[in-house]
């Protein structure tokens, strides 16, 4: 198997982005290095290898572009997920969260079917290998506040700001 990978750069963001044939596999947080891409890579794709390719990786790019430039609601990329079930289930649950909402992470265990397993799905929440794409940054703690992020709260408050800033509604109305 094959994983292309691209130093994406727009604007005060610096990500890695990689790809399988398939679709989009990992999107680091913002500031990261080929590092943690490497690592990934061999924790969860072992026989995989790396191959750097802006040129393959160009759509998946345009859209994070226009997502982080407020024209982009809804990603079109196709994801190649790699995780266990549960983790694959909490993860298509992310992806059902609108642009500019959020939801707890025991709305998300309800969602999956699994309501005592709250702690669960924030375990698999910060495993997930997508940010933004699978939008895991639409997760607050029960009490309105912002909790963990494998992307630091900082980059997760940019997020959700940004999903605010593109005329929605406030976070708080939602």
């Amino acid at each position: 198997m094959d994983i292309y990978w691209t130093d994406f750069r727009h604007r005060d963001w610096q990500l890695i982005i990689a790809a399988t044939d398939k679709g989009i596999c990992y999107i680091s947080p913002n500031q990261s290095t080929f590092g943690e891409l490497n690592e990934w890579q061999k924790k969860r794709l072992p026989q995989a290898v790396l191959h750097e390719n802006p040129e393959k990786l160009a759509p998946w790019t345009q859209e994070l572009a226009a997502y982080m430039d407020g024209s982009l609601k809804k990603f079109s990329m196709p994801v190649d997920l790699h995780g266990t079930a549960f983790q694959q289930d909490v993860w298509n649950a992310l992806q059902q969260i609108p642009y500019g909402s959020t939801k707890n992470y025991a709305e998300i265990a309800e969602l999956i079917g699994k309501p005592n397993a709250v702690r669960a799905v924030g375990g698999a929440i910060g495993a997930n290998p997508i940010l933004i794409a699978v939008p895991c940054h639409r997760v607050i703690g029960k009490n309105g506040k912002l909790t963990g992020f494998r992307g630091g709260l900082e980059m997760k408050e940019c997020l959700l700001t940004l999903e605010e800033a593109s005329g929605l509604p406030s976070m708080a109305e939602a």
